[in-house]
């Protein structure tokens, strides 16, 4: 199997698939997803899954990504459902990363998308201040800039205008808890959470999904953070044995460990009868 792009899209597909996914990740790890969450997407193709993993760049306009990569994703769809395994038939999964489970959520919410299921990994719904990186330094400043800025300049350029900070997403966190409370469509759910995964809302996104599929939605706490799908399988070569090799090797089995837990985790839930028959 081998990495293409289709569409804007970077597509892998097993020989016998038996489902397609469509992957998006987390906001600063989106643009090579075929890169930074490799080992778990190709785990998953080897599975049987053909993957459809559509990158973005993070803007504030969250609404308009959705739309975005919901279109992307569609074109390459079609093109693998007529061209490449010929069959409509198979069931479409959406699995999401941090901010990518809000964009499935928004699809779920806003958009007319047939999906299986979705499964969503450490759900992140902050403010931008929080989001961004040092986007709350900026707003303090600029509040403290405009205030000394008035009172030099109101007597003597009344006109001069302080440019704004406040900036949010759309929609911004709120308004995004009332759609998926509201208007999300998709009913079967795995939300995942990590133990060491301090940024996680998964809690406050489980409270909306249950009380709209009760039984069908299911929460799994996994050990690991909030970086642990973008793990990759490491090979640490010992030559002589020395300190640096055994820390090496206990960062290996610890990243590794968590790692396989998620991948025995996703495929469970897509594939129930697949853990130990293949």
């Amino acid at each position: 199997m081998q990495w293409q792009d289709v569409y804007g899209n970077w597509v892998l597909v097993p020989p016998r698939p038996i489902a397609i996914i469509h992957f998006l990740g987390g906001a600063f790890v989106a643009t090579v997803p075929q890169v930074t969450y490799r080992s778990l997407l190709e785990y998953l193709a080897s599975q049987g899954f053909v993957i459809v993993a559509t990158p973005f760049v993070n803007t504030l306009d969250h609404t308009a990504i959705a739309q975005q990569v919901m279109r992307l994703s569609n074109l390459a769809l079609e093109y693998v459902q007529e061209e490449v395994i010929r069959v409509r038939s198979l069931p479409i999964y959406g699995i999401g990363h941090s901010m990518g489970c809000k964009l499935h959520l928004l699809i779920g919410s806003l958009f007319p998308q047939e999906r299986a299921g979705n499964i969503l990994i450490s759900f992140n719904n902050y403010p931008a201040r929080r989001a961004i990186p040092m986007l709350e330094q900026v707003s303090q400043f600029s509040r403290f800039t405009s205030q000394f800025a008035t009172q030099v300049t109101s007597q003597f350029l009344p006109q001069v205008v302080i440019p704004a900070f406040d900036v949010e997403f759309t929609p911004s966190p709120e308004a995004t808890n009332q759609l998926i409370a509201e208007q999300y469509q998709v009913k079967r759910n795995l939300l995942i959470k990590f133990t060491d995964d301090t940024i996680d809302q998964t809690r406050s996104l489980s409270q909306a999904i249950l009380e709209r599929f009760p039984t069908l939605t299911a929460v799994q706490i996994l050990k690991g953070n909030h970086l642990t799908p973008i793990g990759q399988d490491m090979n640490w070569q010992t030559t002589e044995f020395s300190p640096f090799d055994a820390i090496g090797q206990f960062v290996k089995q610890e990243i590794s460990r968590d790692l396989n837990q998620l991948k025995r985790s996703v495929l469970m839930w897509l594939d129930p009868l697949s853990i130990g028959n293949r």
